[in-house]
C-alpha cells in the first residue's frame, strides 16, 4: 500500500514538474499524461479505499468477534453468579421451611405430652376411684356376710338357749 501510495505521489510530482513542459510539446486537445494521471490516480483511489475497506471490516469483524467472546464470558460469569444466589436463595427458603417445622413440632409435642400427661392422670384417677369402688363394694358385701354369718349364730345361739332352757 505504500508502494502504491509512493508510486502515486512521485508519479504525481513529476507530472506537475513535467507538466508545463508537456503541455507546450502536446497539442491541447489530448494530453495523455493527464489521461494516464487521472486513470492511475483513479486505480490508486480504488486500490486504497478497497484496501481501507478491507481493513475496516476485519477490524469489525475482529472487534465483533471480541465483544462477542466478552458477552459469552459475561453471561458465564453471570448465570454462574444468578445460579449460586438462586441455590442460595432456595437452601435459605428451605432452613427457613424447617426452622417453621421444628417451631411447630416442638409446640405440637408440648401441647401432646401435656394432653397425654393428663389424660394419664386422669386415667389413673379413674382407675384409683374404680378400685376404690370395687373395695367399698367388697367391703360392703363382706360386711353383709359378716352381719348375716353373726345373724345366723344368733339365731343359732338363740335356738341352742332355748333348747337348753327347755331342758332344764
Amino acid at each position: 500500500m505504500k508502494r502504491t501510495l509512493l508510486s502515486a505521489l512521485t508519479v504525481l510530482v513529476a507530472s506537475v514538474a513535467i507538466a508545463p513542459a508537456a503541455s507546450a510539446v502536446e497539442p491541447t486537445s489530448f494530453n495523455l499524461q493527464a489521461t494516464r494521471l487521472e486513470e492511475l490516480d483513479s486505480r490508486t483511489k480504488n486500490t486504497v479505499h478497497k484496501l481501507r475497506l478491507e481493513h475496516l471490516n476485519t477490524q469489525t469483524k475482529a472487534i465483533e468477534d471480541i465483544q462477542a467472546t466478552r458477552l459469552d464470558a459475561l453471561d458465564a460469569r453471570t448465570k454462574n453468579s444468578v445460579h449460586k444466589l438462586r441455590r442460595e436463595h432456595l437452601n435459605n427458603q428451605t432452613k427457613a421451611v424447617e426452622n417453621i417445622q421444628e417451631a411447630r413440632l416442638d409446640a405440637l409435642d408440648a401441647r401432646t405430652k401435656n394432653t397425654v400427661h393428663k389424660l394419664r392422670i386422669e386415667h389413673l384417677n379413674n382407675q384409683t376411684k374404680a378400685v376404690e369402688d370395687i373395695q367399698s363394694a367388697r367391703l360392703e358385701a363382706l360386711d353383709a356376710r359378716t352381719k348375716a354369718v353373726d345373724n345366723i349364730q344368733e339365731a343359732r345361739l338363740d335356738a341352742l338357749d332355748a333348747r337348753t332352757k327347755s331342758i332344764r
